[in-house]
This record gives C-alpha cells, structure tokens and sequence, in this order.
C-alpha cells in the first residue's frame, strides 16, 4: 500500500485485519447536464472522460482534477478483485463520506444509496460480484445551494468569501472492502465506569455463537468476558484489574480485543467519564478549564480531506504547542482517523454538524439533519476525547423568518436519547432553545468593553448577550465558544483577508489584544472555558495563530504561556 495515498486503515475504533483499501486512481467524469443515469455510466462498459486520485475530492490540487465551479453531478469508476483467500467470506464496501447523495453499482447494479455528505456508510455487495474483475460505479449528487442540504463551510458562491470556502465534491474519505465471515460482530458501543473500574460492552452479532472480549493495557491483560448469544444485542461486563484514567493531555487506552465465531475485531477505549457540576465541567470528577480552539478541518491541497495522518497529527500537535487542550472541530464531522488521534494524545474535542447553509426556519431541517447525525453520534460514540456534543452552531434567523424552535428540541432530544453520557449544546451561540450548557459567541475585539461583558457573571449572576431578546440565561454552566479572530495577514499585500475588526497595527498590539481577551475568561470563575477563533488560517479568512499553511505567526511560547496558566474556576 506504499503508493496508495492514506493507505492506512480508516477507522481504528473497528478494526479487522482481513481488508482492502481503494483509494488511488479511479476514472472520473463531471456530469454537467446530469445526463449520465439516461446515458447509463452506471453500466460497467462505460468510459468515464478522466482519471482522479480518490480519496481526494475534484475540487482539490491532490485529486488531480482541481475544477471548482459547481458540480452537481459527478461519477467514479474503477475496477477490484476480490482475493481468492477472501472467496468465502462476505464483502462489505465501505465509503468514509461522499457529498452528498450517493449510488453505487457493481457490475452495473445499484447495491444502495446513501444521503449525507460527511458520515460512513457500508453496503454488503457480495451478492453483486463476478468471480474476477468486478466494477464499482458511484454516482454523487450534490446541491451546495439547496436550502435543506447540509453544507458547513463550503462556498455557496462561486467564489469564497469571508469565512465560507472551497466546496468539496463526492468521494472524500477513504473507500476500503472488508472480508467478514456471515456470523459476525455489526457494532460495539462501549461504556466504561470509572468509579468501579469496569468496562460493559453492547454489541451487535449475527448468529448464534459466543462472543468473546479481552481489555488490555500495554499489552497486559485487565479483563475478560464472554457471552452466548442467540444472535442480535448482547452485554459482555469485565472488571478490570487496574485502573489507568484518560485525561487531559494523557491520552491512556485499553486494547480491546474482540471474537464471536470466526470473527475477529481490534478495537480501544478510553476509562473517563464525563460531567456538570454547577458551573463546573468534570473530567474523572476533576475540575477542568476547557482551552479550545477552532479546528474547521481544512486543508491548502487537499481541502475537507488530509493529505496525510501525519497532517492529522501536526494540527493536534501545533494546537498543544499554544496552550490549547482542545478543539471545536466545527462546521464539520471529522473522520475517525483523526478523532483516533485525539484520543490517542488526550486532545478534548466537541463532535459538530455541519448545518451551515439549512434554512433553520423550515420545519424540514429535520429530515436533512437528524438521519446524518444519528449515525455520527452512533459511528463516533465510544471516542473517550469527544466530551460533548454540538448539533447545531448559529442557527440564525433565515430572511427575517424564525428559526423553528420545535426543530432545535427535537436534534436536542435525539442527541440525549442517543447519549446520556455527555452533555449536549442545542446550538452553539444562538438561539437557544434547549441545551445542557449556554455558551456564547462574542468578537468584541477591546478587552476593556469584552471584560466587562462577563464581570457581571461574577457579581450578578448575569450574562452579556446580544441575542437576549431571543434567548434567556437560566444560570448554570457557561463557556465563550468563539471570541477572538483577530485578523492577521503574513501577506501585508494581501486584499482580500478578513477577520473580526480592526486589524492591530503591529505584533505587540495583536498579542496584547490576545491577552486581554483571553485572560478576562481565565479570570472569571463562572466561566469553564473558552474557544478561540481560530487555529490556522483558511483561505481568505486570515485570523489564524497559524498560517494555512500551519506556519506561527509569531512564537508560540508567547500564547502558550498566556493559554496555560492556571484558571480562576481551577483554583
């Protein structure tokens, strides 16, 4: 796999050893007059018009195409075989994202589709297979502009403009086969228990036969369990002999090793829990001061899709570097591989949806967002480094009509049916409706006016807020989710940066404005945390403490010592 770009395995919270990866060269063709179902490409005899580097989206420099107009239709082909060793087990095909409605054929018949522009999906294609070469067609349909399609950050204009960017077309995640045997585990969920040093195991099997578990921690055995089963949903409980926390910054998991029948699975966990305490938010029961920054998870030649784990790891990396221990991974839903990383480096994240671009009024919405973001917070639920959750992030009002409210309840409400373990923001900064935590959005850029916005937190249990005749603050826990975003440019020619404000005169002014903004929430014991705007630049939106490169633009001692010092709500 050396010459297959991101040859490694997609996602290691479920692992089997017996796969296939995909990416690499695929035939491709923009279907401009969404044409092609007429025309048939589907069928397997068809000669798509170029190549593309898959995973890399047609946008990008990487994908070898690098067309950034719309496109709202466009195809994939490329040829497989199944290895002979592989012959009596069955085939599953798994695709990490493609934007935003996928079909997919082999050997000219359709095996599924898929709506959702950023989560995984599978199709057991066994049954659609010759017994050599076989073809895989996928048809991508994606409507940037429609009001109830989901977009994030991508431009709806031609061009990118302030803090919207390069579009991302279909494929954009790994495409991988898996090689199963017919009685098999589906899926785990895993719920770990700090205070008695245990682990339950909720899986999913099909068949009958015994499911076996074994935890261990650097290669030592912690625990053991195993369960009969008939088939369908079981719990396997094992104690574990000795208790490694996950916390912040020590990023300790157990190994899991898996078997039911024939089948075998690796996967991890981390032993941490979650929860509010008054004003407070507690990580293992201990008090923790949440310093995040904004990852938005773009990249200069690869766009939505890193050109490398090694790129994953180094925006964790420059993140620490600063004094954050943190991220809001925003306005998108981040592949597995890098939420692999977080928990691998104690890096704390919040899992976003990528709502931007849905008219928020429309009783609609619903239908567009809440099948995605069942199967993200399902997909993305055993990551001990996500420790909360985001559906939604300013949902404001959509020309001059209301956002509905019953909408934002409802995300809310499925969000904590799914996941009673972590705390749940309904939408991030406004309009609240329902929500576990009232955080905030707010770029004043004078520290003087910024602090006291929040002194009067402090003195009299109130809450600055410029939406406040759209949302009321009933008290509990509060944090900053955006500030910040001063505007920067390495590029003193540059016209077309943006960020918040007036941008400082010189170094000494930008570093003073940082350090009043952020030490008037360091100060204010109501406060649990903060986000800052934001890690790198993006495109024109050049407010980054890096470039987009990922270049500081000043030392990063400076802004890891302002970051790291003790909270007043840690004292």
């Amino acid at each position: 796999m050396i010459n297959i770009p991101r040859p490694e395995h997609p996602n290691p919270q479920f692992q089997r050893r017996e796969w296939l990866n995909l990416n690499g060269k695929w035939n491709f063709e923009i279907d401009k007059s969404k044409s092609g179902l007429a025309k048939k490409y589907y069928e397997p005899q068809t000669k798509l018009e170029r190549t593309i580097n898959v995973p890399f989206c047609p946008e990008s420099v990487l994908s070898g195409v690098e067309y950034k107009d719309f496109m709202e239709a466009v195809w994939y082909q490329r040829e497989f075989t199944v290895p002979e060793k592989f012959a009596d087990l069955r085939t599953i095909l798994h695709f990490g994202a493609v934007d935003y409605k996928a079909t997919v054929y082999v050997n000219g018949k359709e095996v599924g589709t898929h709506k959702g522009g950023y989560i995984s999906f599978e199709f057991d294609i066994t049954d659609y297979l010759n017994g050599g070469t076989n073809v895989l067609t996928v048809y991508a349909e994606d409507d940037t502009r429609n009001p109830l399609q989901p977009r994030g950050k991508q431009s709806e204009e031609y061009y990118s403009h302030d803090c919207d960017y390069t579009r991302t077309t279909g494929i954009w995640q790994t495409v991988w086969l898996e090689f199963v045997p017919e009685s098999r585990i589906k899926n785990i969920k895993v719920f770990p228990n700090v205070k008695n040093c245990s682990v339950d195991i909720q899986a999913e099997v099909t068949g009958a036969g015994k499911f076996e578990a074994l935890a261990l921690y650097q290669e030592r055995i912690m625990g053991a369990a195993s369960v009969e089963t008939e088939g369908g949903f079981i719990t396997a409980h094992l104690d574990l002999k000795e208790s490694y926390l996950w916390e912040v910054g020590e990023g300790r998991l157990y190994d899991l090793e898996l078997r039911f029948n024939e089948d075998k699975v690796d996967s991890y966990f981390g032993l941490r829990d979650v929860k509010l305490d008054g004003q407070k938010f507690l990580i293992n029961g201990k008090s923790v001061f949440q310093r995040l920054v904004l990852d938005q998870g773009f990249y200069p030649d690869g766009i939505y899709t890193a050109p490398s784990e090694e790129a994953m790891i180094k925006d964790i990396q420059i993140s620490l570097d600063v004094g954050f221990n943190g991220a809001r991974l925003h306005e998108k839903i981040f592949e597995p591989r890098f939420l692999y990383n977080c928990d691998k480096m104690g890096y704390i994240v919040w899992g976003e949806y990528p709502n931007w671009g849905l008219d928020h009024s429309n009783p609609n919405i619903v239908y567009s967002v809440i099948p995605e973001w069942i199967e993200e917070v399902e997909r993305d639920f055993n990551h001990p480094a996500i420790i909360g959750w985001c559906p939604l992030n300013e949902t404001w009002d959509y020309d001059g009509r209301k956002q509905f409210d019953d909408a934002l309840a409802l995300i809310y409400k499925t969000t904590k049916a799914l996941d009673k373990t972590r705390p749940c923001i309904d939408t991030s900064g406004n309009f609240h409706v329902i929500t576990d935590i009232f955080d905030l959005h707010d770029y004043e850029q004078k520290p003087e006016v910024f602090k006291e916005h929040y002194d009067m937190l402090m003195t009299e249990g109130k809450l600055f807020d410029n939406h406040e005749r759209r949302q009321k603050y009933p008290g509990g826990p509060t944090f900053i989710s955006e500030y910040g975003g001063i505007r920067w440019s390495v590029n003193e020619n540059e016209q077309n940066a943006w960020g918040y404000g007036d941008a400082p005169k010189n170094k000494y002014e930008f570093i003073e404005r940082y350090k009043g903004l952020t030490d008037a929430l360091l100060d204010n014991d109501q406060m649990f945390g903060f986000c800052y705007t934001q890690l790198y630049d993006v495109e024109q939106e050049q407010n980054g403490l890096y470039t987009y490169s990922r270049k500081p633009k000043f030392e990063t001692s400076i802004f890891r010592a302002i970051n790291s010092r003790k909270a007043k709500i840690e004292l």
